[in-house]
């Protein structure tokens, strides 16, 4: 049995990690953590977890964290993480971060986020986008990918060697903004609209140049009155000559054999955000512009489950010698 603690277990993407670790047959849930909440029982906080917990919130150092878990998750804000890892992997336990902290290279990390990096040891995490990185079952730090890249660098990635430019369009339900309200997820400000924002900047494009270095990115993200969700729409554009749905099928098939939830949409259906909701599941489609050089790559994910931590959970079986399946094989949520 794994025993798994959690730092930041109060937010959004904690409680989506705790919920699903705790329905996880080879997971104990040993220690969570929020400052907040410290001394309070966790289901006292969250009813929708009540029977299905009995521990407190703690606050407790990295060190007895370590020493109560074989796998700790970070669901902390950015800038944060940094100051728990050291002593985490010092102390010889597993660590997945769940915020950008170790997404990538320093120099580049601190041109984005604007902050200075922490952590100054030479340290290399590896980016948890199992799909593209099977060296996740031998890491000791693994960085889980941003929900929007999630859904991006997948829809393309079988299309990166072959393409010259990629234009994505993402639409994102409201909790990718977390739990605190902001502007963009006040109700009146959201409701029947949608809210594009950092429009040219969004620092998530940094991490899509990172996993596709052979093509042009653009990026632009928009928030919808939706709870969970990512809907992106990438146009690919080739370098020469153009492709048959037929031949994307089977360059797609290809490409991901094996891959347990990744899901092609064929025969004219699009991808849904309903049909992946609650699930770790990513839904790929895809059609051909008539007479042109333009392909339309259409991806769906729940981000608080495939683009957070869901795909956490996965990365900690890849790491365990599981099945990347266990704990995270169910259908979407319909209606």
């Amino acid at each position: 049995m794994i025993e798994a603690g959690i730092i930041g277990g109060a937010g959004y993407t904690g409680l989506e990690l705790l919920r699903l670790l705790l329905m996880h047959p080879q997971v104990k849930v040993s220690v969570v953590t929020s400052r907040r909440y410290r001394g309070r029982k966790i289901s006292e906080v969250n009813p929708h977890l009540e029977r299905f917990i009995e521990l407190e919130y703690e606050d407790i150092d990295a060190r007895e964290m370590a020493d109560r878990s074989d796998v700790v998750f970070l669901a902390v804000p950015h800038g944060s993480a940094m100051d728990y890892v050291p002593d985490l992997l010092r102390a010889g336990t597993r660590v997945i971060d769940l915020s950008a902290d170790y997404r990538l290279e320093r120099t580049e990390y601190e041109r984005v986020y604007r902050r200075q990096h922490k952590d100054h040891e030479p340290r290399k995490a590896v980016y948890g986008l199992t799909e593209l990185h099977p060296e996740v079952a031998d890491a000791f730090l693994v960085a889980n990918p941003g929900c929007y890249p999630t859904g991006a660098v997948l829809a393309v990635a079988p299309l990166s060697d072959i393409a010259d430019r990629i234009v994505f369009d993402a639409k994102s339900g409201i909790s990718g903004a977390g739990a605190e309200p902001s502007v963009k997820s006040h109700y009146p400000n959201l409701a029947e609209n949608i809210i594009p924002y950092e429009v040219t900047a969004h620092r998530h494009l940094a991490e899509m140049r990172k996993e596709l270095p052979a093509v042009k990115v653009s990026f632009t993200p928009h928030v919808i009155p939706s709870i969970r969700g990512i809907l992106t729409t990438a146009h690919v554009f080739l370098r020469e000559g153009t492709m048959s749905v037929s031949e994307l099928e089977s360059l797609y098939r290809q490409y991901y054999d094996g891959k347990s939830f990744i899901r092609l949409r064929v025969s004219g259906v699009m991808p849904s955000l309903g049909a992946v909701r609650g699930t770790n599941f990513c839904d790929i489609g895809f059609e051909v512009e008539d007479g042109g050089d333009r392909i339309v790559i259409i991806s769906a994910i729940d981000n608080l489950v495939k683009g957070g931590s869901g795909q956490a959970v996965q990365n900690m079986n890849l790491m365990f010698g599981l099945d990347e399946r266990e704990g995270l094989w169910r259908p979407g949520l319909i209606p």
